[in-house]
């Protein structure tokens, strides 16, 4: 089995994902919403960049994802595709795109790809939505897949607590990986979860299983970028780790910059023309 790093990969596929899953080698997946950042995440090496409906929360300052529309995703979409050489790129079908309805589905995931330029879209829920992931797909539109805590579904859970902890329950989520993996799905995000069922899920599936709040013991992480560089401070659950503290950072640099502009201090004499 090759020992190449993922970064020897010039372009992330969904082929390499699989290559990395089978070799033990960890993926990297992180949300973008914008040209400007995906542009830095990329050059970073990061293999996935998902387009997340969370930009709903973290752009809009909606309390759920929700309210965030199709062409909302595909103008978020469109401006991270414009920045990246190598990650690969999936979108979440925002609520109400896709539910119910394949022939909805399908156009939504097709406008995805061809407005924006995506490489892949991603669709929450199990046995529920199989036939509209199985058109998706056979329309030769990759899919991921999201099991677990759903937050297009918070309405119907009424929190954002721990999914999957009673058997029944962790059965059922098994169950519906098997049928995302069956109908062809290129990798599957589990969402706060116990991280025994993580590995269970990992173990028994051949295609990457990405964890939020799953454990260590899946075949990668993914966060949402706000909170790992630490550009909020409200959101605090145990998967998160911040690896910057960007709130107070961007806090004190505006103030300064305030300081500078009132005293005169900017701009200075090497400043203007």
């Amino acid at each position: 089995m090759s020992t190449q790093t993922n970064k020897e990969f010039k372009k992330i596929t969904t082929h390499a994902l699989q290559a990395m899953k089978e070799r033990g080698e960890k993926i990297s997946m992180l949300t973008a919403y914008d040209f400007s950042m995906a542009t830095i995440l990329d050059d970073a090496g990061v293999d996935i960049l998902l387009v997340g409906d969370s930009a709903s929360n973290v752009m809009a300052g909606h309390e759920t994802t929700l309210p965030i529309t199709l062409d909302q995703m595909i103008y978020h979409a469109a401006s991270v595709i414009r920045a990246v050489k190598r990650s690969l790129v999936v979108v979440d079908l925002p609520f109400g795109s896709y539910q119910g309805n394949s022939k909805e589905a399908l156009n939504s995931a097709i406008r995805i790809m061809k407005e924006a330029g995506a490489h892949s879209i991603k669709m929450e829920g199990g046995e529920e939505i199989i036939e509209s992931v199985k058109r998706i797909i056979s329309a030769g539109v990759p899919v991921m897949g999201h099991l677990g805590l759903t937050p297009q579904s918070i309405y119907k859970f009424g929190t954002y607590n721990v999914r999957a902890k009673e058997d029944a329950e962790a059965e059922e989520l098994l169950k519906n990986a098997h049928l995302l993996q069956e109908a062809g799905c290129f990798a599957i995000v589990l969402e706060k979860i116990p991280a025994l069922l993580g590995k269970k899920v990992s173990e028994e599936l051949k295609i990457p299983i990405i964890g939020i709040g799953a454990g260590m013991y899946v075949d990668g992480q993914v966060l949402v970028m706000h909170d790992m560089l630490g550009i909020n401070k409200e959101f605090n659950p145990r998967f998160l780790r911040r690896y910057l503290n960007l709130y107070d950072q961007i806090l004190d640099a505006t103030k300064h910059y305030i300081e500078d502009v009132k005293s005169g201090d900017f701009p200075n004499e090497q400043e203007q023309y």
